[in-house]
């Protein structure tokens, strides 16, 4: 699998380039591989879709500085999971490439306004995954991470501007986040609404940003957390820490963390569902005479007594001695034995001849009927 492209190559920006930067080569290149302008191209629509991954990242405050601290691997397994295009205003956007009639369709599809909301967002929820053993899917666990969590900064108390400064209405858009652009067309003049240019559509510009948190409000650190993992858990789902996503923005709170819990195989069970399955081997002596055999389940070992007769490929049910129901650990699956008889094949003389004699007998003993002639 190609290893992915560098976001800031992606939008053809240096690292150091400022959000109105960001925006501005995001629109451009949105625009250069949108489909509508490419259609039934593959190459187009795989470099929109590129295009887009990197600005939902370079975008998000919080994502960025992950990114610019962890790289890709901060999205990755183990890592922050990037999800759709979370804090992205896209009806925004899209107005800003395409003009206004654009992002009213896009705003009747999807909801909302060409305009950015201003009060107080909640942020982006996360993922990572975390790896356990089966043991500790069975019976639960208590596991400690290190995530980058955003948290507000302290200086500036989450307004990103200098301590003892404060944002100013911007001068262009008064303070309402949109701008009114009159273009020729061939029908005459025509006025549409747009995001304001000069303060993406915040309504206020920071002259003086705050060097503690580079005027983004709020600071990723390492924090360690503590897991607790049910008993019974299935690989795939996920647990939920709340506040341990992105920060908010103007006062909304953090997003969740979700944790996916990933389970590695056991060389003894199978699970589906809460049911266990696993095989158990007979020799052919214990089959044809019944025995007592030894069972493991995820609780030890137990004793159970199979039939004379027992054939290959018999299966046992042990009820309630599965995998734990997780929403509710009194209840538990059953465990599906299947018995393998086995043939051996590095037989001593003796106990070739003992078999072969046992054989023999078994020859001897056998009814003998007669044919159609024979009567």
């Amino acid at each position: 699998m190609a290893s992915k492209r560098d976001y800031y190559e992606v939008l053809g920006v240096s690292k150091g380039a400022s959000d109105a930067e960001i925006k501005k080569a995001y629109r451009k290149m949105a625009k250069k591989y949108h489909p509508d302008a490419n259609p039934d191209n593959k190459e187009a629509e795989a470099k929109f879709k590129e295009v887009n991954e990197a600005y939902e990242i370079l975008s998000d405050p919080q994502k960025k500085a992950a990114y610019d601290q962890y790289g890709h691997a901060a999205f990755e397994q183990g890592g922050m999971g990037a999800g759709g295009f979370s804090g992205m205003d896209m009806g925004d956007i899209f107005s800003d490439i395409f003009g206004g009639g654009f992002s009213s369709g896009f705003s009747d599809i999807f909801g909302g306004g060409g305009s950015r909301r201003r009060g107080p967002q909640r942020g982006s929820d996360l993922q990572m995954n975390l790896t356990i053993s089966f043991e500790e899917s069975m019976f639960g666990c208590q596991k400690e991470i290190t995530v980058p969590v955003s948290e507000k900064c302290t200086d500036c108390n989450g307004t990103g501007a200098k301590a003892g400064t404060t944002a100013e209405t911007c001068p262009n858009c008064h303070g309402t986040g949109q701008e009114r652009v009159t273009t020729r067309t061939p029908f005459g003049m025509a006025q549409t609404v747009r995001t304001c240019s000069q303060c993406g559509g915040e309504g206020k510009i920071i002259k003086e940003k705050c060097p503690k948190c580079s005027g983004n409000g709020s600071i990723t650190t390492k924090k360690t957390i503590t897991v607790d993992i049910p008993k019974g858990i299935a690989h795939g789902q996920s647990i939920r820490k709340k506040g341990y996503g992105s920060a908010g923005t103007k006062g909304g709170s953090n997003g969740d963390l979700f944790i996916q819990i990933l389970v590695s195989p056991s060389k003894q069970f199978q699970r589906q569902g809460n049911d266990l399955y696993t095989e158990v081997p007979v020799n052919i002596v214990q089959a044809t005479l019944g025995a007592d055999i030894k069972i493991p389940t995820i609780d030890g070992e137990e004793t159970y007594t199979i039939k004379a007769g027992t054939q290959p490929g018999t299966k046992i049910t042990l009820r309630g001695k599965g995998a734990y129901n997780v929403r509710n650990d009194k209840a538990r699956g059953n465990l599906i034995v299947t018995l393998k008889v086995v043939v051996p094949t590095d037989l001593k003389k003796e106990q070739r001849e003992l078999l072969q004699k046992f054989g023999d007998s078994l020859n001897g003993t056998a009814s003998k009927k007669k044919g159609f002639f024979g009567k």
